[in-house]
């Protein structure tokens, strides 16, 4: 593993063992629009099917949600209904899970985004080739890494790659930038 991808591997492990993935954050960390453009409210009935079905994990909050977060919403669902089905169905597991999330892991999450999208693209590249290597793995030998990696203290997580040798990756990954 380079140098690099070692000190970039906190951020890879946050994002992977935080659950959080691109297209929710996207959805969630844009800027709002200019206040003079306040959108009307849209209640969850009257969005169209395609909407509704893109947005379902948002049904039980979404009438109280800010107009300007219901605006954003729906713009992106514009795009997220364009996908195939299987597209669509990670966007509502992205979605399903964000809402889960406390506070404090939406910031962290908005903050690992931040950082991973400040790296220069060679280095998004690298780790989104680790975690491509990560998600091959079975499930067993994923899991089994992600234990010995909570188990290990922050100071040596930073020498994951020496502990396990080169050529196996680490625990985690941005999700799918």
């Amino acid at each position: 593993m380079t140098r690099i991808l070692r000190t970039l591997l906190p951020l890879l492990l946050a994002a992977l063992l935080g659950g959080i993935t691109v297209a929710p954050l996207h959805a969630q960390a844009a800027p709002p629009p200019p206040r003079g453009d306040m959108p009307p409210p849209r209640p969850w009935s009257s969005l169209d099917p395609a909407q509704r079905d893109v947005l379902a994990p948002l049904q039980k909050t979404w009438d109280s949600l800010s107009p300007r977060k219901q605006s954003h919403m729906l713009q992106r669902a514009e795009h997220w209904v364009t996908l195939p089905p299987e597209k669509r169905e990670e966007v509502r597991q992205h979605i399903a899970r964000w809402q889960q999330m406390t506070p404090d892991e939406r910031r962290q999450a908005r903050e690992n985004m931040r950082k991973f999208h400040q790296l220069p693209p060679q280095q998004r590249e690298q780790l989104h080739a680790t975690f491509e290597r990560f998600q091959q793995l079975p499930p067993d030998q994923r899991e089994k890494l992600i234990r010995e990696w909570h188990a290990l203290p922050p100071a040596e997580r930073l020498h994951w790659d020496e502990r396990r040798g080169h050529g196996h990756p680490p625990p985690g990954g941005p999700g799918h930038p």
